[in-house]
C-alpha cells in the first residue's frame, strides 16, 4: 500500500487558491496510483498548532481552540467540495496523533537518532512569547 500525504493546512485562516498548489498535485497522483491499480491511503489534517493560530485567536480576541475548531471544519468542509478526498482528514491535536507521535519520537530516542539539547529561542518578554524566526522583525508582532 502506498501512503500520501501532503503539508498540513494551519488552522488560522479560510482556504485560498495557494491552497490548491499542495492539494491539487497530491490528489492527481492519488488518483494516478489508483488509476494503476496501486492501494492508495490519502491521508492530511489540520495543523492544529503554532503562532499563527494564536495570533489569529488574539487577532479576533477569542481562544485558539475556537480558531482551530472553526477552520479545520472549514478545511473539512472545502475539500470535498473541491473533490478532493482523503481517506482520512485528522488534526495534530488527536489522542492518536499524539499517541503515535510518542512512541515514533520515543523509538528515535532509544535508537540514538534525536536526543536533548539546549537551544536559544527568541522571547518576547511583554508578550510572554517564543517566536518563530519568521515573525522577528525588530518589534514583536
Amino acid at each position: 500500500i502506498a501512503l500520501v500525504t501532503c503539508g498540513l493546512p494551519y488552522a488560522n485562516g479560510a482556504m485560498h487558491i495557494a491552497h490548491l498548489r499542495t492539494y491539487v498535485p497530491a490528489d492527481i497522483f492519488v488518483r494516478f496510483l489508483r488509476k494503476m491499480g496501486q492501494d492508495v491511503l490519502f491521508v492530511c489534517g489540520s495543523d492544529t498548532h503554532g503562532t499563527p493560530i494564536t495570533l489569529k485567536a488574539e487577532e479576533e480576541g477569542v481562544s485558539p481552540s475556537e480558531i482551530v475548531e472553526r477552520y479545520h471544519n472549514h478545511f473539512k468542509e472545502m475539500f470535498p467540495k473541491l473533490a478532493i478526498f482523503f481517506d482520512n482528514y485528522g488534526s495534530t491535536d488527536d489522542p492518536l496523533n499524539h499517541n503515535r507521535t510518542t512512541q515514533i519520537a520515543e523509538k528515535l530516542l532509544e535508537n540514538g537518532y534525536i536526543y536533548p539539547k539546549y537551544v536559544t529561542s527568541p522571547f518576547c518578554p511583554s508578550c510572554e512569547r517564543f517566536l518563530p524566526d519568521r515573525y522577528i522583525r525588530g518589534l514583536c508582532p
